[in-house]
C-alpha cells in the first residue's frame, strides 16, 4: 500500500525515507497541525521543547486514531520547532525518532519557527497518513458464496 524511497545517489537520512508513494485509491488523512495542549486546551510543558513534543505525539495519535489510522500509517510530516539552536530541534527530533512514528522510516521535514500559534507553544507536527481499509468482521455476511 505505501512505498517508501530512499534514493541511493543521494545522502542517506538518518531515520526517515526521502519519499512516499501511495497508490491511487488508497484513502489518505490530511491532519490539521497537532499541538501540545491538553484536553482543557491547557499548554503542555511551558518552556520545555521536549514535553511539548511528547504531549503533540500524543495529541497525533489520538488524531490519526479517530480517523481510523495509526502512527504506523504516516507517510509524512513537517515538525515545526520554536529555535533556531540545532540542539533543541534535534531534541524534539529524538522525542519523534522513539514514538514509532517514524516507523517505515516516513518523509519528514524538521523546521526551526520564530513562533507558533499558541502563547507559549514550541513544537507542532502536521501529517499525512494512509486510511487503511477495515477488515470485514468474521460472519458479517460481506463473504460471497
Amino acid at each position: 500500500m505505501v512505498r517508501r524511497v530512499t534514493v541511493p545517489s543521494l545522502f542517506t537520512p538518518p531515520v526517515y525515507a526521502h519519499a512516499s508513494v501511495v497508490e491511487a485509491g488508497t484513502r489518505l488523512a490530511f491532519l490539521a497541525g497537532s499541538v501540545p495542549l491538553d484536553p482543557d486546551g491547557k499548554l503542555v510543558g511551558p518552556g520545555d521543547p521536549v514535553r511539548q513534543a511528547e504531549q503533540v505525539l500524543a495529541n497525533l495519535d489520538e488524531q490519526l486514531r479517530a480517523v481510523g489510522s495509526d502512527m504506523a500509517h504516516v507517510v509524512s510530516t513537517d515538525v515545526y520547532v520554536v529555535s533556531g539552536e540545532t540542539a533543541v530541534l534535534s531534541a524534539v527530533w529524538n522525542v519523534v525518532e522513539t514514538s514509532g512514528l517514524s516507523i517505515g522510516p516516513h518523509s519528514s521535514t524538521l523546521l526551526g519557527v520564530a513562533c507558533l500559534g499558541y502563547t507559549g507553544q514550541l513544537v507542532e507536527i502536521t501529517a499525512t497518513a494512509v486510511v487503511p481499509e477495515a477488515e470485514p468482521a468474521a460472519g458479517s455476511g460481506s463473504e460471497h458464496a
